[in-house]
């Protein structure tokens, strides 16, 4: 039986934002609008059902703001975790909106 748990990475990402909220509209904007232009409305209950990635949705992601206009975000509070490759798959996304000046991905200490 192994017990060994995967890893879990987070994304470090700048840009400029001054506060967690402005972040957080950057980060679910485009999701949103994609969801919407598909479904043709949005609920807040509707987070959970927009994938950021596979197998991680915009309801799974957390952000917190760890110096002046850098950002951590994380699956912390969910029970999935954000491993390398579905933080790596995140990131590439998060790069094609360039709602962020710089991604990288690093593991959640």
């Amino acid at each position: 039986m192994n017990t060994t748990k995967a890893a879990e990475f987070c994304l470090i990402v700048k840009g400029n934002y001054f506060t967690v909220e402005e972040a957080k509209h950057a980060l679910q904007d485009p999701f949103i609008e994609d969801f919407v232009e598909e479904k043709g409305k949005f609920r807040i209950h509707n987070f959970d059902d927009i994938q950021a990635t596979s197998g991680i949705s915009l309801g799974d992601l957390e952000i917190e703001m760890i110096d002046d206009e850098v950002f951590e975000i994380s699956c912390k509070s969910s029970p999935l975790i954000l491993t390398e490759r579905k933080a790596e798959k995140l990131a590439e996304t998060l790069r094609r909106q360039a709602m962020f000046d710089e991604i990288t991905v690093e593991p959640l200490e």
